[in-house]
C-alpha cells in the first residue's frame, strides 16, 4: 500500500506538538505488535483523539487506519487527507460495508483503530461501548488493544472554541496489555472487560496527569475529580437530547427535499393547446378557430 500522505502527516503533526512544547508521555508501547493486525480501541474526548492514538503505535513503526465517519471523508480539505491515509469511511446506514473493508484491512496485517464510544464523551469517562471492536477481532483473529487518552480534550472538543495553539498542554497516552478474544467467548462479556481495561487506563491517565485546572478551567475535568464536567448520567441526557434535535432536522430537511416534488405532482396539468391551422388553410375554409366563438 503506497503510503504518500501518511507519513508527511506526522511529519507535520510532530513538528506542531514541537513547535506547541506539547509535553506527552506515551507508555506502553510494548504492547503494540511489530507486525500483524490489530484493533486499537481508544477512549473518545476531543476532536483531534486520533491524532494522538495514532502516535500509540508510532514507536512501533506502525500505522493505523481509524474508522470515522463517513461525513469527514466529504470535507473539501479533510476528505482527501483521510482518503490518502487509508483511513476507513463508516455509514452508520450501511455499517456492514464499513466492517467488511476494517476486516479486509485486519486481515492484511493493518492495525485498526477504532473509537468505540463512537461519539464524544461530554464527561470525559468512557461511555458504554458496543460489541462491533470485539467482533472484528475476532473475525479478523487478531489482538484488541486497549488506549485511554488525556489532555486533548484542553485544544478541542465539543461545546468549546478551538484553542489548538495552547502551549505546554500535557497529553496523555497510555497503552494496555492486548486481549484475545474468540470464537465462542461471550461478546457481551468481552466487551465489559474491553470497557474496565479503557477505563482504568483513563483513570491513571487522570489522577496522575500534572496539570490541575483552576476554578475557570475545571470544565476539562471529570465531575468524580472534583470539576465541572458534566457527570456520566447528565451527559447521556444531553446527547439524547442532541440526538432527537439531529433527527428532528434531518426529517424537517428530508421534508422540504420531497414537498416540491410532491407539489409537482398534485398540481393540475395544463390544457393540451389546440394545433394552430395555417394561414392557407384557415383563409380558405372561413371556419372559426377552435374555441372561438
Amino acid at each position: 500500500m503506497s503510503e504518500y500522505v501518511y507519513p508527511p502527516v506526522i511529519k507535520t503533526a510532530l513538528g506542531l506538538f514541537r513547535a506547541l512544547n506539547l509535553k506527552i508521555r506515551l507508555e506502553g508501547t510494548e504492547n503494540i505488535p511489530s507486525t500483524g493486525g490489530a484493533v486499537l480501541v481508544s477512549n473518545h474526548i476531543s476532536y483531534l483523539d486520533f491524532i494522538f492514538a495514532g502516535l500509540a503505535v508510532h514507536p512501533a513503526g506502525r500505522l493505523a487506519r481509524f474508522m470515522a465517519k463517513s461525513e469527514i471523508f466529504d470535507h473539501k480539505i479533510a476528505g482527501p487527507l483521510m482518503r490518502g491515509m487509508h483511513h476507513i469511511p463508516v455509514d452508520r446506514d450501511a455499517g456492514a460495508a464499513s466492517f467488511k473493508a476494517a476486516l479486509t484491512a485486519l486481515k492484511g496485517g493493518e492495525i485498526v483503530g477504532v473509537f468505540a464510544e463512537a461519539t464524544i464523551s461530554r464527561s470525559f469517562t468512557v461511555k458504554d461501548i458496543k460489541s462491533g471492536a470485539v467482533r472484528m477481532a475476532v473475525a479478523g483473529k487478531v489482538p484488541l488493544i486497549p488506549i485511554a487518552i488525556w489532555g486533548p480534550q484542553r485544544l478541542w472538543t465539543k461545546g468549546r472554541k478551538k484553542r489548538l495553539f495552547q502551549r505546554n498542554v500535557p497529553v496523555t497516552i497510555l497503552i494496555g496489555e492486548p486481549m484475545y478474544p474468540k470464537r465462542g467467548d461471550d461478546y457481551d462479556q468481552v466487551t465489559k472487560d474491553l470497557r474496565a481495561a479503557m477505563s482504568a487506563l483513563l483513570e491513571k491517565a487522570q489522577r496522575e496527569y500534572p496539570d490541575i485546572p483552576s476554578a475557570d478551567e475545571s470544565w476539562w475535568q471529570p465531575a468524580y475529580l472534583g470539576g465541572s464536567a458534566p457527570t456520566p448520567e447528565e451527559a447521556e441526557e444531553m446527547d439524547a437530547r442532541e440526538a432527537e434535535e439531529r433527527r428532528a432536522r434531518r426529517e424537517a430537511r428530508a421534508a422540504a427535499a420531497t414537498a416540491p416534488a410532491a407539489a409537482a405532482d398534485t398540481a393540475p396539468a395544463e390544457a393540451p393547446k389546440p394545433a394552430a391551422k395555417s394561414e392557407d388553410a384557415a383563409g380558405k375554409s372561413g371556419e372559426d378557430e377552435p374555441g372561438e366563438k
